[in-house]
């Protein structure tokens, strides 16, 4: 083999073994990563201004924002009446700014208790919509939050009941 080309043979094995050898490229670590992104699980304090949130002076969320944009949220008053967690979706808008908008059903309760013994009761009667701009903090540890409420019969036209509010979330962590 010809000198020029047993150096240029030499050279790229070198490089080629060289590249292979070398670290992988090493991710941010969690911590750094989460100061900018919503994913995880968060707990939060909500209070409503007016509507038919308005009462519930200690409601509570506690969501999940996953990594594809999907998030899922239930509240201590998921049981009265009783409806489904809420479904629905996140997307960032800005640094550190956030916007989720996540549905969930509404379901009527039974004038007599009579209803429910007859496998009657608590029925569909609609669905609520939350909307949510999220501003997390620098630490990326909380959040304070504006939310909007809105609610729709079964055939989803507007029904009465919707509201704005404010709400404080804390990163859930062990």
């Amino acid at each position: 083999m010809k000198p020029l080309l047993r150096w240029l043979a030499t050279t790229i094995t070198t490089l080629l073994l060289v590249s292979a050898c070398r670290d992988a490229a090493v991710p941010a670590p969690p911590e750094a990563s989460q100061r900018e992104s919503l994913v995880g699980a968060w707990r939060s304090q909500v209070r409503f201004q007016g509507g038919a949130l308005a009462d519930l002076k200690d409601l509570e969320f506690m969501y999940v924002f996953n990594a594809g944009g999907t998030m899922t949220e239930s509240s201590n008053y998921d049981a009265a009446p009783p409806s489904a967690p809420a479904y629905g979706t996140w997307r960032k808008t800005g640094a550190r700014q956030f916007e989720a908008k996540y549905l969930f059903y509404l379901t009527k309760t039974p004038a007599a208790f009579e209803e429910i013994a007859k496998g009657g009761g608590w029925l569909p009667t609609g669905h609520g919509v939350l909307t949510e701009k999220i501003t997390l903090s620098d630490d990326g540890s909380t959040f304070k939050s504006t939310i909007k409420f809105a609610a729709f019969d079964s055939s989803g036209k507007p029904a009465d009941g919707a509201g704005e509010g404010a709400g404080t979330g804390t990163r859930m962590e062990f």
